[in-house]
């Protein structure tokens, strides 16, 4: 079968790994089940694996690729969780859980096996394309925004990065459930696409915000980390799941933290109750993730190229 994988490592310049062509189809073993991909979504843990974070050279090579829907053996439409081994299933009981391409191999490909447990209906009103952004991404900021910070409808939260696949999906998230969403980024398009998605106002990164929010959703790291501190509320919540610009700031802001008494949390995935919850509230609340372009499986590096440079705004979907 035709597949996306990663042959090498290399941690300079991790396209040189990315190679596409055929792999051998995966094998049955008990309480898996084989989908046959429709689409699947690009996600920055790809860009990673092809650095080796999270993936040695041992288990080479890797498909990528964590996100997908597609359809079941038996017919039915499904999206993937893609967690493995998060309760047990399909996993021997001392297998510590891992995300699909760590151990695994990935749904950048014409088929991928995954166990039973991992498989939940997909929504008739999401097309295969939109439900494959949401089983990482999309669950990453869903968890962030309705099970870590603490938020509830007229609050407000400021969302660094605007662009990004877990920065996008929190604006929209938010401003669907009646948060009052602010966004930053660089380029000036972005923050007016921001906007248009729902943000009341976008700032340049570092800006004085014109008033302090609750919440901050954090995942550009270091470059953004003093200027998240300093926009929250006394007792304010930053939530961070991810460091894209380092994980060392150069100011922890630790007296700010404590003196205002700010909670730092911690935010990784989400479990497969929470991406249930969210196929449910798009599905409900006629929320759609943000595709940025959609290019079939066999042109996938240049997805890969467009997520490297930061050329995009959403997600980048291949379908087989």
């Amino acid at each position: 079968m035709f597949a996306a994988y990663a042959a090498r490592i290399d941690r300079d310049q991790p396209l040189s790994g990315l190679e596409l062509g055929e792999r051998p189809e995966p094998q049955a073993r008990p309480g898996w089940t084989t989908v046959n991909v429709k689409a699947a979504s690009l996600n920055h843990h790809d860009l990673w694996s092809l650095r080796g974070v999270g993936l040695g050279e041992e288990s080479l090579p890797m498909i990528l690729g964590c996100d997908a829907a597609g359809i079941d053996e038996d017919g039915n439409e499904v999206v993937l969780h893609s967690v493995i081994g998060q309760s047990g299933h399909g996993v021997g009981p001392k297998e510590p859980r891992s995300i699909l391409t760590e151990r695994y191999q990935g749904t950048f490909a014409e088929k991928v096996t995954v166990p039973s447990w991992n498989l939940l209906p997909k929504p008739k009103e999401l097309s295969f394309q939109e439900a494959a952004c949401l089983p990482t991404a999309w669950l990453t900021a869903y968890r962030m925004l309705f099970t870590n910070a603490g938020v509830r409808p007229g609050d407000s939260v400021l969302v660094q990065g605007a662009g990004g696949g877990v920065a996008t999906a929190a604006i929209v998230l938010g401003a669907a459930a009646g948060l009052r969403m602010l966004a930053t980024s660089r380029d000036e398009a972005k923050r007016a696409r921001a906007v248009e998605l729902g943000a009341e106002s976008a700032y340049e990164p570092g800006e004085r915000l014109l008033r302090r929010v609750d919440a901050v959703i954090e995942t550009v790291g270091a470059a953004t980390w003093s200027h998240s501190v300093k926009s929250l509320k006394p007792g304010g919540t930053l939530v961070i799941s991810g460091a894209t610009s380092g994980p060392n700031p150069k100011a922890a802001e630790l007296n700010r933290i404590f003196f205002l008494e700010l909670k730092v949390v911690g935010s990784t995935m989400g479990g497969k109750d929470e991406l249930e919850d969210l196929l449910s509230f798009c599905a409900a609340r006629g929320v759609r993730p943000v595709i940025d372009s959609v290019l079939p499986l066999d042109r996938a590096r240049e997805g890969f190229e467009k997520m490297a440079g930061g050329d995009l705004f959403g997600k980048v979907v291949l379908t087989v």
